[in-house]
């Protein structure tokens, strides 16, 4: 996983945990609030800075939740859906993606919807199931409600996570395999969840059937970046 992705990733856990023991701890919110004003201490992950790199304000600071500044306009929500909001919300999670040589673009929004594809070397990290799960969904969720799902679309010319593009991959090794005495099987494909899973069982005797296990591996996930996970059964 990149640092960059990493680290949109955990902001949202983080903001989401910050949020959970504010709201446990409304009543004495405004003496906290005073206390930690007094004694100067700082949000955490405001002016986040990675190294090598100038520094980066969190989108999901307690002071910019909910609210964009552009210029003298502001942007606050709750928000209705629609694509200008939805593109308002990714600007603020964009410098993330950019500078880790990603960027996203919204496809489609279809009733309560959004479907987005990752650009760039964020298309084809291993982790772009997280980044989207984790980060750009949780983001995106919080601002606009009406939300209900955020879908990952593959890259123009690229193809979706299914069985029969897992069988179609699988197809390019058989012949290999087949040589070495050995087959290949998809046993299962899980679609669900921040890690998308491809379960294979190899069949057959010997170091060669051993060693092009790593192969397969790179092969799927490099042609179905969706796939974040493949295991053997």
């Amino acid at each position: 996983m990149s640092a960059r992705c990493a680290v949109l990733i955990g902001l949202c856990v983080a903001h989401a945990a910050r949020a959970f023991f504010v709201g446990a701890a409304a009543g004495g919110a405004a003496s906290s609030s005073r206390l930690q004003s007094a004694s100067g201490v700082r949000a955490p992950f405001r002016g986040l800075t990675m190294h090598g790199a100038p520094p980066i304000s969190s989108p999901f600071d307690a002071g910019q939740t909910g609210t964009k500044e552009k210029g003298s306009q502001k942007l606050v929500g709750p928000l209705p859906l629609t694509l200008a909001n939805v593109e308002a919300v990714l600007d603020e999670m964009r410098p993330y993606l950019l500078a880790d040589g990603g960027n996203v673009a919204v496809r489609e929004i279809e009733g309560p919807n959004v479907y987005l594809e990752l650009e760039g070397a964020c298309g084809s990290c291993p982790s772009s199931s997280m980044t989207m799960k984790m980060g750009l969904e949780r983001g995106l969720r919080e601002k606009i409600p009406e939300i209900t799902n955020v879908v990952q679309v593959p890259s123009e010319g690229g193809e979706s996570l299914s069985a029969d593009a897992v069988e179609a991959v699988l197809e390019e090794v058989r012949p290999f395999l087949q040589m070495a005495g050995g087959s290949i099987e998809l046993k299962s494909l899980s679609t669900s969840g921040i890690a998308p899973t491809a379960t294979l069982l190899m069949l057959g005797e010997g170091a060669a059937l051993t060693s092009v296990k790593v192969e397969i591996q790179q092969r799927l996930k490099r042609k179905l970046p969706a796939l974040v996970n493949v295991m053997w059964e």
